[in-house]
């Protein structure tokens, strides 16, 4: 399948993100503006990015040094989401921590070619979720910390670290970051047909082929964000993000 690169594409996006922001607006949802930025961007960035990739996926050396743009990307977008961009450094070992791992595993064992064409888009995946699942958790965790304060201080009454208190509130909370790829998984080929599987159909390769590819993708990203989720509570618990530097 090809997408018609003509006017009338043009012409279906636009209608298509003027539609959504006016549902945003009139819904009471929150402003237009989001949106149409949103989308603008969206134009941009990936025509901008398709014309790079011609000559990216020619060298593994710039191949890596787009991975390595990624993952800044991603840990500046989830630094603004969680706290400030001041708290970057600290989550890039969420980020990192549980993207490259995986990624490292799977073109290591052969799963995955060791080849540009196939190592960045499993790339830009595995650290798009980690950057879900860092924002999610670490929002979900400062969210909860600050509005059950008085229990939080009650912890600390009968003895326990600031550490062990944090935790005691905000983990259940955070793992809840977890769901949305709990439910993709649970309900793959019954709910939804993923990417991946799609586009493997659609490039020629048979339904099995499609669908292990599919799986490395899902349960890969469980992994991922299950550390992503796990380093960014730890952090919050340490002091190192959203709050100032605490001992305990």
């Amino acid at each position: 399948m090809r997408v018609d690169l003509g006017p009338s594409l043009a012409v279906v996006l636009l209608l298509l993100a003027v539609f959504a922001a006016a549902v945003v607006r009139l819904g009471g949802l929150g402003p237009a503006r989001p949106v149409l930025t949103a989308a603008a961007r969206a134009v941009l960035q990936l025509t901008l990015i398709s014309l790079v990739l011609l000559g990216v996926l020619r060298s593994a050396g710039w191949t890596a040094v787009f991975i390595t743009l990624m993952c800044a990307v991603a840990v500046l977008t989830a630094a603004r989401r969680v706290s400030s961009p001041r708290d970057s450094g600290w989550l890039a070992l969420a980020i990192a921590g549980g993207a490259l791992p995986v990624l490292l595993l799977l073109t290591a064992s052969g799963v995955v070619p060791l080849a540009p064409v196939a190592v960045l888009p499993v790339a830009g995946i595995l650290i798009g979720g980690a950057m879900t699942a860092t924002s999610l958790a670490g929002r979900r965790a400062l969210d909860e910390w600050h509005a059950r304060h008085g229990e939080y201080e009650g912890a600390l009454a009968l003895g326990l670290s600031h550490r062990d208190a944090v935790l005691e509130l905000c983990r259940p909370t955070a793992g809840q970051a977890l769901v949305p790829a709990l439910d993709q998984t649970r309900t793959v080929g019954l709910v939804t047909l993923p990417g991946a599987f799609v586009g493997m159909l659609l490039g020629g390769a048979t339904p099995l082929a499609a669908g292990a590819t599919q799986l490395v993708v899902l349960i890969g990203l469980l992994a991922v964000q299950a550390v992503a989720v796990l380093v960014t509570v730890e952090l919050i618990a340490r002091g190192r993000i959203g709050g100032p530097r605490r001992r305990g």
